[in-house]
């Protein structure tokens, strides 16, 4: 028998105004990430006013990759990602 969790978040729908190239690095940042608006602006609230370190690490995804020398190469490719997300 296969018995699913369902856990509910409650949350509250909250409007931000930013300044036309803070949307623009924040629309661009969740493109890079394949993830939503949403989930960039609670990440970055929860780390400046939540107090909780919960920043990803950038080369997470790297044992993906299909590459065998990925450990050998971390510092290359923490490099690169963080070129990348400026």
């Amino acid at each position: 028998m296969l018995l699913k969790q369902v856990c509910w978040h409650i949350m509250k729908r909250t409007t931000v105004k930013l300044p036309n190239d803070l949307d623009a690095k924040l629309r661009h940042e969740a493109a890079r990430r394949g993830s939503t608006i949403a989930d960039v602006t609670r990440e970055a609230i929860e780390i400046h006013v939540g107090g909780v370190a919960r920043r990803r690490l950038i080369a997470a995804k790297a044992g993906r990759s299909g590459r065998r020398d990925t450990a050998r190469r971390i510092e290359e490719i923490i490099r690169r990602e963080a070129r990348q997300s400026r």
